[in-house]
């Protein structure tokens, strides 16, 4: 426990513009039934889901450091890419929204559904934003560097409109394009801090942190912050798309930079990257059984919704590491709800033919 660097990241995290979003501190609770349910470890989760801008998620969090970049380099358009049902991408067009900017979505069809409005490209489709759709190879998130030229192809065609572009990568993730520092990760430095001392008002330190993890920002800035307040927490990124080793390094690669950027002396090692990749199964973004039964079970034992595509997938995986014995029963477990709860819609048939038969 490390209370004076608390108020040291916390004096360090102040240096950069920031703008409000989020309604903060997400909330924080015990999963009372699932813990008694499971017999071990004590389940806590946070509550990312629940940030306020368009249906919430983590992504409204990273956008509060992002957006004031945006306005101080006198861009108007922000040109960003993900999936078709991208939680990212519609954060994204809120917040550019709200500040007049206007945004620009490439979303690849990198899984099996209808590009038809619905879940959150139906919000996109409400937001105005300007939305480019693109085919991809299924099951895999859209290679960064292709990903990148088709965002630097639409941003040439914006500066020749008479407009300023800003680039930006899924997730808030990987400095490129644009932006110059990894601003989603440093909020997730002081995601951890709030979840760090909201823990501490219970009366623990979390020796784990649960999390799916896509784009690489939500990890590094977890893990930056277990470095610089709690060398007991482990943070555990479930993997969503790509293997541990491929996207362990990105996870470094980020989470060192946000140390340089918050001029921190800790040094992230690999060993502090942790990452499964045995729950990705069919692929990116494909619903299964294990999905669909976990999201029935959390909302049947805890009220709480979880998202397709995501959040179900570091469900399924904490279930199934609590089951094979990965923790001890007196281990306290934080769970990261990062939102995307819209994509259930879209999804919908898949997820009523899993469950009719269950």
């Amino acid at each position: 426990m490390n209370l004076f660097n608390v108020s040291v990241l916390k004096e360090k995290l102040a240096k950069f513009p920031r703008i409000h979003l989020v309604h903060l501190p997400t909330p924080f609770k015990k999963l009372e039934n699932l813990s008694a349910e499971l017999g071990g470890p004590e389940i806590y989760i946070k509550r990312e889901d629940l940030t306020g801008l368009a249906f919430g998620g983590n992504k409204s969090r990273k956008l509060e450091f992002i957006i004031p970049d945006v306005l101080n380099k006198k861009a108007d358009v922000i040109i960003t890419w993900a999936s078709l049902q991208s939680n990212w991408c519609l954060q994204t067009a809120a917040a550019s929204k709200k500040f007049g900017i206007q945004p620009i979505l490439i979303l690849f069809k990198t899984y099996e559904l209808p590009a038809e409005y619905d879940g959150n490209l139906l919000l996109d489709y409400i937001l105005g934003a300007d939305i480019r759709i693109r085919d991809a190879e299924k099951g895999k998130i859209v290679k960064t560097e292709d990903a990148l030229a088709a965002a630097e192809e639409v941003a040439r065609e914006v500066r020749e409109s008479g407009h300023s572009p800003y680039v930006v990568s899924v997730g808030g993730s990987l400095p490129l394009g644009s932006m110059d520092i990894p601003l989603g990760a440093i909020s997730y430095a002081d995601a951890f801090r709030e979840m760090f001392e909201q823990a501490l008002a219970f009366g623990f330190e979390a020796d784990y942190v649960v999390h799916s993890t896509g784009s690489g920002a939500t990890q590094a800035g977890l893990v930056v912050g277990a470095k610089t307040l709690s060398e007991k927490t482990k943070i555990i990124g479930i993997s969503v798309s790509d293997k541990k080793e491929s996207f362990g390094r990105d996870v470094l690669k980020i989470a060192r930079a946000a140390e340089r950027a918050l001029s921190l002396k800790t040094q992230t090692e690999a060993s502090d990257v942790i990452v499964f990749d045995e729950y990705i199964k069919d692929g990116y973004g494909v619903v299964n059984k294990e999905v669909a039964d976990i999201i029935r079970l959390v909302f049947i034992r805890e009220g709480i919704v979880l998202d397709p595509v995501y959040t179900s997938k570091a469900m399924v995986a904490l279930v199934d590491l609590i089951k094979k014995g990965f923790f001890k029963r007196s281990d306290k477990v934080v769970f990261f709800h990062t939102g995307g709860t819209p994509a259930l819609f879209p999804n919908k048939h898949k997820l009523v033919e899993f469950l009719s038969n269950s």
